[in-house]
């Protein structure tokens, strides 16, 4: 990750006792060298959340008391703490906010997505969901639904409490309550692989001949990082023919369920659009940052897939379809759909483009609610 380039905050949000603390605790212990800010967001006064993850994160870790993050009047106490972690002294690389289990997620997005620090960005929604509890949580809270349709990706927790069919059962009851395409992660004691939701920094602090990771997974008596990437498969995609815009953007509306992550960079080569694109996608949410080529770097597209249950040379021979011929060729329109992500879309040159460019502003992104443009919100 690129320090120069906003900090992605991601929520951890789910209803009390869901195990989020358990799935930060985790992500935490297998972040390799990447620097995490936490935000804890108790309800209540005694911040036992904060206290459970305070010993990993040091003075990187901010909480709030008393009441859920969500309720701030005007988001200005968030700001303050994120503009304390995203200050260049911290060398932070991503930010967690662990909601509490009563927090409205979709105020705390839209706190985020006002935000006028330009060191942060919003980076998703994670829904955590006690698979032993799931129907006398949506019993005593029906919001359950509603917090479910905005979620980006959904962590199923506690699975191992639950036979197959069981599982089987909620799995559909999520299809059905979450927007189309949202992936459904499957976890006990609340463990996903980190690379997930973030890219994992190598460790470069060591102490003798152990790195901090190694220490920590030697005090809780195994390795992290030998149980995670069983689960997952990682499907790469690189092609020195630039992509079409409109085909590529097909093809994330159409990404399967089991596609949790999408990382990398897409070479366009459009007129007016030649800079490389860095994608971002965690389960429905989904971000282009353009970015100028390095100095003699090769015009290339590089695309990193994460899920589970995926068709790794399927994903691969779509994605090959979607190659362009002669980009030079295409019109700056086709890229529009593209600039719909791009946290300041750039409106094509011509007042008749403009003119367009404002009607599709008004539109609601298909790709879901991280998508970051004005009328989502």
């Amino acid at each position: 990750m690129n320090s120069r380039q906003p900090i992605p905050v991601i929520v951890l949000a789910g209803f009390l006792g869901s195990g989020k603390t358990t799935v930060l605790n985790h992500l935490l212990a297998g972040r390799g060298g990447t620097r995490i800010g936490v935000v804890v967001n108790d309800f209540g006064s005694i911040e036992i959340d904060a206290m459970s993850v305070a010993g990993q994160v040091g003075d990187s870790m901010v909480s709030l008391g008393g009441g859920c993050l969500c309720c701030a009047v005007d988001g200005s106490e968030l700001d303050a703490y994120l503009e304390k972690l995203s200050a260049p002294a911290h060398r932070i690389d991503v930010i967690v906010i662990e909601a509490s289990g009563l927090a409205e997620p979709q105020e705390m997005i839209r706190m985020l997505m006002a935000s006028e620090n330009p060191a942060i960005r919003y980076g998703g929604l994670v829904q955590v969901v006690d698979a032993a509890e799931f129907d006398a949580t949506r019993d005593r809270h029906p919001e359950t639904d509603r917090h479910l349709a905005v979620a980006d990706l959904v962590v199923l927790n506690k699975t191992d409490r639950v036979d197959i069919g069981e599982r089987a059962r909620i799995e559909r009851e999520l299809d059905a309550l979450c927007a189309p395409g949202t992936p459904v992660v499957g976890a006990d004691h609340g463990r996903i692989d980190p690379e997930l939701l973030f890219d994992r920094r190598p460790w470069t602090e060591t102490r003798g001949q152990l790195s901090f990771e190694d220490l920590l997974a030697e005090a809780e008596g195994h390795d992290h990082r030998a149980h995670a990437h069983a689960v997952y498969e990682s499907t790469e995609f690189t092609s020195d023919q630039a992509l079409s815009p409109r085909r590529f953007i097909d093809f994330l509306d159409r990404r399967p369920a089991g596609l949790y992550r999408i990382k990398g960079f897409v070479w366009f080569g459009i007129p007016g659009h030649e800079e490389k694109y860095e994608v971002h996608a965690v389960g429905r949410f989904l971000r282009f940052a353009p970015q100028p080529w390095e100095r003699g770097e090769a015009r290339l597209t590089q695309l990193v897939l994460i899920g589970a249950g995926t068709d790794g040379p399927g994903l691969v021979r779509e994605l090959e379809a979607c190659r362009e011929e002669a980009p030079q060729d295409a019109s700056p329109e086709s890229m529009w759909g593209v600039l719909r992500y791009v946290a300041e879309p750039r409106p094509a040159a011509g007042p008749e483009a403009d003119a367009e460019a404002d009607v599709d502003a008004e539109a609601e992104p298909e790709s879901g609610l991280g998508a970051e443009a004005p009328a989502a919100w």
